[in-house]
């Protein structure tokens, strides 16, 4: 504490909007990006265009074994996973058109899926039960009556940590002929996955959460079946510059302008650690998940959202006070204990119109790589001093 009795170091518990620190090797890979390579990847047959052209394609090859992409060429980098969804859902969806989609997703899907809805485009919202999951079940009774163009759903979610039954979706989209679509932004790096498990038609996610990567990066998988339009047409790299239209060629397609080559070469490195240390993070964030899930059910007055204690969870834990409002929580825990926390709706008002905590938002902790047990122990002992005090 500072002489007014402000917090002067950081616990840093708002994993879930974006990672920090980054891992060994991040900050390295972006710096040679500017200082050693520097080439406009595609754009030159000089020897620093070359040299970040192969490292592009490294990072392309390297992140799609990662994630389990059975052919590189179908990761497209983007900037980030909102765009990768406007691209698939506006680049897909017609009006006439209909969809299937959870009552738990992101403004990152909700936003544009509203849009669609106003341009004559059907929008079947399926709720999801009180721990933000949804029933497969559902969705299928959903796509019954109608033909279905698309199901989309989020991997994991940012306010509840819930784990959607991502496969079983995938299998009852395809039975229905349609195409599952997955807004995987806070399961990559927190989860284990694998693209051809999944059998999913699309899977986005942001390079700067549970990746560990730098933000303004963010990648996309299209199956050969998601054929979905551009959305940004311009310069390719790809050698065919006369043709007037953008190259159906993939990653072409999906690419146009210059690549954010520092982005996708921090990228790189953060999922190359992962590659080496990625299970063992995941285990230690399931240790603090629980910890902090066991001491917040301790306190009197709070409310965890999302699954039970014991149900496997991204590493994240929002919760609500009875009395205290979060935001008045949030403040607090920065300004006096030197906790970062996140206070509000999360980007995510179809999830807390589900939870019932649309007027009041709810306080998010998330959890990742450099958190410790100790910092878990300090949030635990602030908030109960809170819940006591405020009240």
């Amino acid at each position: 504490m500072s002489a007014n009795g402000a917090a002067t170091t950081t616990i840093y518990l708002d994993h879930g909007a974006t990672s920090w620190p980054k891992p060994p090797g991040v900050a390295e890979a972006m710096t040679r990006a500017v200082t050693e390579l520097g080439g406009n990847p595609g754009r030159g047959a000089y020897r620093m265009a070359v040299d970040t052209s192969r490292a592009i394609h490294r990072a392309r090859t390297d992140v799609a074994a990662f994630l389990g992409v059975p052919d590189a060429r179908d990761l497209t980098f983007q900037p980030g996973c909102t765009q990768a969804m406007n691209l698939v859902l506006r680049g897909l969806m017609r009006p006439g058109d209909r969809v299937v989609a959870c009552s738990m997703e992101h403004n990152a899907v909700a936003r544009p899926l509203n849009a669609l809805a106003a341009a004559g485009v059907e929008v079947v919202v399926v709720e999801a039960d009180e721990a933000g999951v949804i029933d497969v079940d559902a969705v299928e009774d959903a796509m019954r009556s109608q033909t279905t163009k698309a199901v989309v759903c989020q991997h994991a979610g940012n306010v509840t940590g819930a784990i959607q039954p991502v496969a079983d979706l995938a299998d009852v989209a395809h039975a229905h002929g349609a195409l599952a679509l997955v807004d995987g932004a806070q399961a990559g790096g927190h989860l284990p996955v694998d693209i051809k498990t999944l059998g999913v038609d699309a899977w986005a996610c942001s390079g700067h959460k549970g990746l560990l990567g730098p933000q303004g990066i963010g990648l996309l998988y299209l199956s050969p079946a998601c054929q979905p339009d551009e959305l940004v047409t311009g310069g390719s790299g790809s050698g065919a510059s006369e043709e007037p239209l953008q190259p159906a060629v993939r990653p072409d397609r999906y690419e146009a302008g210059t690549p954010n080559t520092p982005g996708i070469l921090g990228l790189h490195a953060a999922v190359t650690w992962l590659r080496d240390n990625g299970e063992a993070l995941r285990a230690h964030e399931a240790a603090l998940v629980r910890r902090f899930h066991e001491g917040v059910l301790s306190l009197p007055g709070f409310r965890v959202l999302g699954p039970d204690l014991g149900v496997p969870r991204v590493p994240i834990i929002a919760l609500t006070h009875e009395r205290v409002a979060t935001d008045r929580l949030a403040f607090a825990l920065d300004r006096r204990y030197g906790i970062a926390t996140r206070a509000g709706l999360h980007c995510a008002p179809w999830a807390h119109r589900t939870l019932g905590t649309l007027q009041t938002g709810a306080l998010r902790f998330g959890l990742g790589y450099g958190n410790t047990e100790a910092d878990v122990d300090a949030a635990l002992e602030a908030l109960a001093e809170l819940g006591e005090e405020l009240a």
